[in-house]
């Protein structure tokens, strides 16, 4: 069982940048594929970005690209999201989820995770 804990989120302005922090209680978090979701007001929960065991692996919604960023610390069991010149549409409950694989590998799915993280709120005002 792994347990995820999200932090970093707050009112921020539009335009500023916040890096949202997510620790992992795994005892192996090097075999954990590690992905950042966010669930706006009234929509689906949507894929941000995802990073492989290795960190080698990186994937980006499109919606992000050039904007945020993602990764990860394997010697403190943390991931990260870097987000830079927010924008109110990015005001969401941003999620962490984890899957254990063992093999270089990103998932884009929330079906692709068994492990999620009861979120950070990020809010961003114009």
């Amino acid at each position: 069982q792994v347990q995820l804990l999200e932090s970093g989120g707050r009112l921020v302005q539009a335009g500023d940048s916040l890096r949202l922090t997510c620790v992992a209680s795994a005892r192996t978090f090097g075999n954990y594929a590690m992905g950042w979701f966010r669930r706006a007001p009234g929509k689906e929960r949507d894929f941000v970005a995802g990073i492989s065991w290795s960190g080698d692996s990186i994937e980006y919604a499109d919606s992000v690209k050039g904007r945020f960023t993602i990764s990860r610390e394997h010697g403190e069991n943390k991931i990260y999201l870097h987000m830079n010149s927010l924008k109110p549409e990015h005001t969401a409950l941003y999620y962490c989820a984890a899957i254990e694989v063992g093999i270089e590998f990103v998932g884009n799915y929330t079906t692709s995770y068994d492990y999620w993280g009861q979120g950070t709120q990020v809010t961003v005002s114009s």
